[in-house]
């Protein structure tokens, strides 16, 4: 055993914005033998303020009295200066990430093992007492069956050009993540965008899921006008939040018991009696200063790190797919679809990159915007709808649920598509009757309203201010200037009635029955069809 005082001794190699920090917490555990800083001025400094020595990267591996070194360099440094560390016959703490690359952090973890020294990975967060209560808490089965994760990192403060926010941010909430899963993702998805410097990305999410059903996402920016770190898990029993960025150190760790429950098929929110969720208690400490006290003890134990070099490589294989899937197949660097912050899009949602979506717009669950398309301001989109290449739609349009536009087609303001309405390609709306260019008739536009199923053909105008009836279907090249009755077939300029649809779509003969699904109709009147129920 050691004797008081006679602990194990480091140097912190890279002492600028976050190695400082590492300075002050060894010194004051007692364990700080020197700095290696290669500004002078950055370390006479540190050394008159801690009462320790500056020393070159060769004299503090070369060093008997130095056990352990904490490298605090940047990123790209990482491999090289654990690398001859741990060949100098030093236990290693290396700040995140472990390396640049799954190669280089498995040459790390062999050779640590191979000549018995520790390496150990600077995920900070792994020693918050609040997210240990957090993971206690997930563990012990209290939240129920996990299901969903997310995180966000967001800041405006240091921009950096060596990494990019997904090696500089996200590897503390992947380490969270998964710690709190117990597992690794079976799939890994990202978008990013770069702002600022074409090749350093600014902002991205990226998406997991894992074997067992739970999925995840992490979003990072640099460019938030707040701080923000924050991890949500979301279970069968309710909702636990670490907020690591709220000032109010009892308020960091907070349970919702918010549930969903399920009627006809129908989930139904239901909220807690106190929405505003309950502080859970957890231990106080010093992240930063734990951590370091857990790399002394490692070292004067022999013990395996709560964050070995195994940990940080798990997070380091997420962090390569995400920055493989961010390169898009052909390598080239993609970027996030252009979505204002304002638009609230569903799960399974997709926007190419090459199209637009302005504020306060939604989109339902699993609906698809192509190619150069551009949805406008005040525009609602229903569930499973797919929106073909260069289309525009908006403002102020209502789009029901499954609707299908296809390419070039412009759905003006005043429109109004119900559910399963088909749009072929470049059919054309109108919103005036008479316009001129020189002559602003905003105030003039007239609605249309485009009922459930109806089909409007290639290259048709729909002439403002009408009504087309339930599974109407209008004929390419036709031009509606009147109301259209339902299930009433159109073809024509102007366009007339010359026959009658079913639901499915297929010209009723004489006997007004469907051949396809055999469902009867009857004419009431002579533009007036209803089904035969």
């Amino acid at each position: 055993m050691r004797a008081e005082g006679a602990g194990p001794r480091v140097a912190v190699i890279g002492c600028g914005y976050w190695g400082k920090n590492l300075v002050r917490d060894f010194a004051a555990l007692g364990a700080l033998e020197a700095i290696v800083e290669p500004d002078q001025d950055v370390a006479r400094a540190l050394c008159h303020q801690y009462g320790t020595r500056s020393a070159s990267l060769a004299e503090a591996l070369a060093d008997p009295r130095i056990e352990g070194v904490a490298i605090a360099a940047p990123a790209k440094a990482h491999y090289a200066l654990a690398k001859e560390a741990l060949e100098a016959g030093k236990h290693v703490y290396v700040e995140k990430p472990l390396a640049l690359s799954t190669r280089d952090g498995a040459e790390l973890v062999t050779l640590a093992a191979r000549v018995g020294r520790r390496l150990m990975v600077g995920h900070l967060l792994q020693f918050h007492p609040a997210y240990l209560a957090m993971k206690a808490f997930i563990a012990r089965g209290s939240l129920g069956r996990l299901t969903y994760i997310y995180s966000n990192r967001l800041s405006f403060g240091i921009l950096r050009r060596e990494e990019d926010v997904l090696w500089s941010f996200a590897p503390h909430d992947i380490s969270m993540i998964l710690g709190l899963t117990g597992e690794e993702p079976s799939d890994v998805s990202a978008f990013g965008a770069s702002t600022l410097h074409p090749t350093v990305g600014d902002f991205c999410q990226v998406q997991m899921s894992f074997p067992s059903g739970v999925r995840a996402h992490v979003f990072c920016s640099w460019l938030h006008p707040f701080k923000e770190q924050r991890i949500v898990a979301v279970g069968e029993r309710g909702m636990l939040v670490f907020e690591d960025s709220a000032k109010d150190a009892t308020a960091k760790l907070r349970l919702y018991e918010h549930k969903v429950e399920w009627s006809d098929g129908t989930p139904h929110a239901v909220k807690a009696e106190k929405e505003e969720g309950v502080a859970l208690p957890y231990d106080t400490g010093n992240p930063l200063k734990d951590e370091c006290r857990h790399f002394l003890e490692v070292i004067a134990k022999g013990s395996v790190p709560r964050t070995d070099g195994d940990e940080g490589l798990r997070v380091l294989a997420v962090l390569e797919r995400a920055s493989a899937a961010l390169r898009g197949p052909k390598g080239e660097p993609q970027c996030l679809p252009r979505v204002h912050p304002g638009a609230r899009l569903a799960a399974g949602v997709l926007v190419h990159e090459s199209a637009y979506i302005d504020d306060r717009v939604s989109i339902g669950s699993g609906s698809k915007i192509w190619h150069f398309s551009h949805v406008l301001s005040d525009v609602a989109i229903g569930d499973g709808c797919n929106i073909g290449q260069n289309v525009v739609i908006g403002p102020n349009v209502s789009v029901g649920s499954n609707v299908k536009i296809q390419n070039n087609v412009s759905v003006y303001e005043g429109v109004i598509l119900e559910d399963g309405v088909f749009c072929g390609p470049s059919c054309v709306f109108t919103n005036v009757n008479n316009p001129r260019a020189e002559i602003v008739r905003k105030t003039q536009y007239r609605p249309t309203y485009v009922r459930r199923g109806a089909t409007i053909g290639a290259n048709a105008t729909i002439v403002c201010g009408h009504e087309l009836g339930a599974y109407c279907f209008i004929a390419a090249g036709a031009v509606v200037v009147d109301d259209v009755p339902p299930f009433a077939l159109m073809a024509g300029v102007p366009a007339r009635r010359i026959g009658w649809m079913s639901h499915a779509g297929i010209r009723l003969g004489a006997d007004l029955v469907c051949p396809e699904t055999g469902r009867r109709y009857r004419e009431a009147a002579p533009d007036d069809l209803t089904e035969i129920t």
